[in-house]
């Protein structure tokens, strides 16, 4: 006998590489399909309402929405395609019945590309493939479609997901077609609305039975508390019912429904009931967590519980105590602090808060430098100051042996840098697995590299490259440790030795001796880095410096003072710059590097008894 499902519902996911137009795609099945009303006006990428991820154009978290296709409810999962929240797309998997894998017609295949689509297939959900920008210049339909299917195989895909129905589409123009023929594109989401309707599964009809209902997402609101996010695999859930949450440490706990949440377009409307394939959300119990089961309270039984990887990099978070602290934020005690960062951990659940031996001070460990940077710049806006330590992956212990994380690098850059590329990331201890041509004077490298050897690479990179080259690289695994290597900066920092304004007549003399961070007029105090040495070595240097003024005029004609622009450096490239011995301060203004022991006659003692040491 067959199971019975539910035909006016379809659950799916849409995964990609970044920047390969999920959400513009979402944005016009939104439009496209009988849910919104015809008033509304749309915006570009409405489903990031987050400012940071609008700016960056990028998805940090997996949002979810539903849109009405005729008779047929469809639930999208708009997932991230940074390797740092590849956590999110992990989880999204077990909520879905199939995976809509977007493919640039031009970029083809790339390495999140590789990271979604392993695990959509490793969940053993219905693949189907849009090949997207089919109207870009230089598009190449059929050899993406090719390499797509090559990664397929890679992958294991069994014989099932391998037949895959591809369309065609210019998410960004709203068209798509079953033909790669750029002239058969018409102005309509059907082909992919009929591919959905017609190849994903329907959830299985079981709401006779006992309740079932798996946590997935976390939300936060301020007047209702914890929301879980999830699915209804069985039976019913109604508002007012008795439930259990069977916990992941093995206890239960009862509770009554105060709330639920369906989707529908951009909204999140208020529910009396759900039943098995709905994807809902459910308040009413605050210390719920990621991965535990809502089961009826007569019959609890819990699902298998949910992955979630483990952290890979961490940084120490200090209370802001520089001589400038407290001046642009409002959100400056150590109290403050710390609440904050624990009430991410509430929605994140990637992200770990740990109290060091160090008093105000707190180590975070996430996914990867992004993952971290968003972060603080949440944080940032929010009012608060705080201080950062340099970034270091966590190691592992695996069969009794000591572990460090591995990310799979590809390099797309014009031909005359690939040496200097290779160079450099081999001394950053990376293998290379692959080099090819792919044409119009572009190299495409491979490389596995350990991630401590990342840190810091970007701005080398684009200087390599001179800005041409595009990096991406996702986590691959924990391997032995590299022994006997350390990366680090190779260059030390011109540190000021006094607190006051910086005037141009001293900073002409200090930037022969390195690069400025800053230019005339900028207050700096006693430890704080305002450039990168030539050397090796840090510069101790005075940049407050005014020019003497007397009444015999020197012979010859006046110049007036003038220096090169500063580089000023972002909230990333000010991270990846620091060294073991320094801190980033960050403010709602401002960004500044510093040294941990500012007085400079202290710090000198350090580093000569350090030194005696080693």
């Amino acid at each position: 006998m067959s199971e019975q499902r539910r035909e006016d519902i379809r659950n799916i996911a849409i995964i990609a590489h970044v920047d390969h137009g999920k959400t513009t795609l979402v944005n016009q099945l939104l439009k496209q399909s009988d849910t919104l009303p015809e008033h509304i006006n749309l915006e570009d990428r409405a489903m990031d309402s987050n400012d940071i991820e609008r700016e960056r154009g990028i998805t940090i978290l997996s949002k979810n929405t539903a849109v009405k296709y005729h008779d047929t409810t469809i639930n999208i999962l708009d997932t991230p395609g940074h390797a740092d929240f590849g956590g999110e797309v992990e989880r999204i998997m077990h909520m879905v019945d199939g995976a809509l894998l977007l493919v640039d017609a031009y970029e083809g295949t790339m390495p999140q590309t590789r990271f979604v689509l392993k695990k959509a297939l490793e969940a053993g959900v219905k693949p189907i493939v849009v090949i997207n920008k089919i109207d870009r210049p230089g598009a190449r339909p059929a050899e993406v479609l090719d390499e797509v299917l090559e990664l397929f195989i890679e992958l294991g895909a069994n014989d099932e997901q391998l037949d895959f129905p591809v369309v065609y589409a210019s998410a960004l123009n709203g068209t798509s077609s079953y033909d790669e023929d750029l002239s058969t594109q018409k102005e309509t989401m059907d082909p992919i609305f009929e591919t959905i309707i017609k190849n994903i599964p329907a959830p299985i009809e079981n709401s006779d039975q006992p309740l079932q209902f798996q946590i997935t997402m976390l939300d936060w609101d301020d007047y209702v508390g914890r929301i879980g996010v999830g699915r209804v695999y069985r039976g019913k859930i109604k508002v007012g019912d008795q439930v259990t949450v069977m916990k992941i440490d093995g206890t239960t706990q009862n509770f009554r429904v105060t709330k639920l949440f369906g989707f529908f377009g951009l909204k999140r409307n208020e529910i009396k009931e759900a039943k098995a394939g709905d994807i809902i959300a459910i308040s009413g119990i605050n210390d719920i967590f990621v991965g535990e089961t809502i089961a009826s309270a007569e019959n609890p039984e819990a699902l298998p519980p949910l992955h979630i990887d483990p952290p890979t990099l961490q940084m120490d978070f200090v209370a802001n105590d520089s001589p400038f602290a407290g001046r642009e934020g409002d959100q400056v005690t150590p109290k403050k602090l710390e609440d904050r960062l624990m009430k991410q951990t509430r929605t994140d659940v990637s992200l770990k808060v740990e109290p060091t031996d160090q008093i105000n001070s707190w180590t975070v460990s996430g996914r990867g430098a992004l993952h971290l940077s968003i972060l603080v710049e949440e944080l940032r806006r929010e009012g608060f100051e705080m201080q950062l330590s340099r970034p270091k992956v966590i190691y592992r212990e695996i069969d009794g042996q000591m572990c460090e994380p591995f990310e799979a690098v590809q390099v797309d850059t014009p031909d005359e840098y690939v040496g200097s590329v290779i160079d450099s990331l081999s001394q950053r201890k990376g293998e290379m697995k692959n080099m090819e041509s792919t044409g119009n004077g572009q190299t495409r490298l491979e490389f596995l590299v350990p991630s401590r050897g990342l840190i810091g690479y970007n701005n080398e990179f684009m200087s390599q490259t001179a800005g041409y080259g595009i990096l991406n690289h996702t986590f691959e695994a924990y391997k032995p440790v590299v022994k006997n290597w350390e990366p680090g900066r190779r260059n030390g920092a011109l540190v000021s030795i006094n607190q006051g304004q910086s005037t141009t007549y001293s900073l002409q003399s200090v930037e022969q001796r390195g690069i400025l961070f800053i230019g005339a007029g900028v207050e700096v105090y006693e430890g704080m880095i305002v450039g990168q040495s030539s050397r090796e070595r840090d510069i101790a240097v005075n940049v407050t410096k005014g020019k003497n003024l007397t009444n015999t005029r020197a012979a010859g004609k006046d110049h007036s003072a003038s220096i090169k622009t500063p580089k000023t450096l972002t909230l990333e490239e000010a991270i990846e710059f620091l060294n073991d011995d320094e801190y980033c301060e960050v403010t709602p203004q401002s960004i500044r590097l510093r040294k941990k022991i500012l007085n400079t006659n202290e710090r000198q003692k350090f580093d000569k008894k350090k030194n005696r040491q080693n």
